[in-house]
């Protein structure tokens, strides 16, 4: 059997699904990123937002009735404005959501700085954390180590901004893969969600110095779910793939 990720939680694609709470938790969507690299001087095909709205509508479909959707950090993908193409998409995406779940709770990324007039368009607002409180869990970024009295006295942490991935080998050949993690961070249980953004399978944890504060010590012991497709295969520890 495979094992879980979290007592009461599944994986159900790129989401962390809580079926007793009905919610959904997904990260680092990155909707808008193609006009910011047009605007480099990269031509690349827009094909992001689609992929995004097939692989939410999937986990819909697969969880059934969804109370909450946790969305954790970097919706949008540009710093300082808003472009054009972030508006639609993320209007779009939104109010595709809504359809489909009571509830959207926003948390703020490190590309998130300017996402409240949008979120406001929506009759939503960007908050740090969500917390749960007969659960003890709190869902937040992972850019940076909150000082709130709910993180203090949380059993389990769920973040992104990592965009988590390894690479396996087989014989010569290489490929990366995107995954979960799980580990320890101040005696908590920390899960990492991988990137729901299609540009890239995201960075290799077992090769490049980590985007977060959370996994600067430690992180050959947390322990891997390897996605491929819409299924998840658990790989055991870090320190084992590497």
């Amino acid at each position: 059997m495979q094992k879980k990720i979290l007592a009461g939680a599944e994986i159900k694609g790129l989401s962390l699904w809580l079926p007793k709470q009905g919610i959904i938790a997904i990260a680092d969507l990155h909707l808008g990123m193609e006009e910011e690299f047009r605007k480099k001087g990269a031509l690349i095909p827009e094909f992001n937002f689609k992929e995004t709205m097939q692989k939410i509508a999937l986990i819909f479909e697969k969880t059934g009735a969804v109370k909450t959707l946790v969305i954790c950090g970097d919706l949008k993908h540009e710093f300082g404005t808003i472009s054009p193409q972030e508006w639609n998409e993320v209007i779009d995406f939104l109010r595709y959501c809504q359809k489909h779940c009571k509830r959207i709770v926003l948390l703020k990324g490190n590309h998130d700085s300017i996402l409240g007039p949008l979120a406001h368009w929506e009759g939503l607002k960007v908050q740090e954390e969500f917390w749960l409180e007969k659960e003890r869990m709190l869902f937040t970024h992972g850019d940076k180590i909150p000082a709130s009295a709910e993180f203090k006295k949380a059993k389990a942490i769920v973040m992104g901004h990592e965009h988590p991935a390894v690479t396996i080998r087989e014989g010569a050949k290489a490929e990366k893969f995107k995954c979960f993690l799980k580990g320890k961070f101040a005696g908590k249980t920390l899960v990492v969600l991988p990137s729901f953004n299609s540009f890239n399978e995201g960075s290799d944890v077992l090769k490049e110095s980590p985007l977060s504060p959370f996994l600067e010590k430690g992180l050959e012991e947390f322990e891997a779910w390897v996605l491929e497709g819409n299924e998840s295969y658990y790989f055991g520890k870090l320190k084992n793939l590497s």
